[in-house]
């Protein structure tokens, strides 16, 4: 499999047809998406301002491919420090990851995240360095306010679940806490969309900004 910075040297290279560059992003997402693949794809088609027509801003790819470079490069980063983290507590004896596990660790559709996999509308907006320095200051022991995800401090939303009701994030949908009977649910999309649909952007302009319609 070849790796993430062969796929962002070829979405960079002009020389390639803007389809292929554009597989090339999203490959890097099957690499790297902090907020899952169509949540992360949908977050860089706004933070990039890819536009539907990718002829009218070529260098949109470029630019949401060097935002998920820079939030991987920090996730590697510490990702590495919890390696040898984990093999100096592994000589002494201690065998059990600690809980919660390193948020990178955890699968995103059972965390408390899971609301971006179901409804990728409903993701973070922050810039995605930003989201994992947030969660590298939380796994490292800080208290931040509002959402652990977003920072949004605005009181939680009600959700039901058909036989009770959780509590999420105004901003993204985050599970602070999971419903009381230990299941995960699944959050269904206020908007219905499909894959096909955000790959093609259908909720871009051609002048990279969102289509109101």
């Amino acid at each position: 499999m070849t790796s993430f910075l062969t796929h962002r040297a070829r979405v960079h290279d002009a020389r390639l047809p803007l389809h292929r560059r554009h597989s090339a992003l999203r490959t890097c997402l099957t690499c790297f998406a902090p907020y899952g693949l169509r949540a992360t794809y949908h977050h860089l088609t706004l933070s990039a301002a890819i536009p539907r027509r990718l002829e009218a801003d070529p260098d949109a790819l470029a630019r949401a491919v060097e935002e998920l470079h820079e939030a991987r490069v920090l996730w590697r980063a510490r990702a590495e420090e919890f390696v040898a983290q984990r093999r100096a507590e592994k000589r002494v004896g201690r065998r059990t990851v600690a809980n919660p596990r390193p948020w990178w660790l955890r699968r995103g559709w059972q965390g408390p995240g899971g609301a971006w996999y179901e409804d990728p509308f409903r993701h973070p907006s922050l810039r995605l360095s930003e989201y994992v320095r947030r969660q590298n200051a939380i796994l490292d022991g800080a208290d931040l306010p509002g959402c652990p995800a977003c920072g949004d401090e605005r009181p939680l939303e009600p959700h039901s679940t058909g036989h009770g009701w959780v509590e999420l994030c105004r901003g993204c949908a985050w599970a602070p806490v999971p419903c009381p009977c230990g299941q995960q649910h699944r959050l269904v999309p206020e908007l219905p969309y499909g894959w096909k649909e955000i790959w093609q952007r259908v909720h871009m302009n051609d002048d990279g900004k969102p289509n109101p319609h």
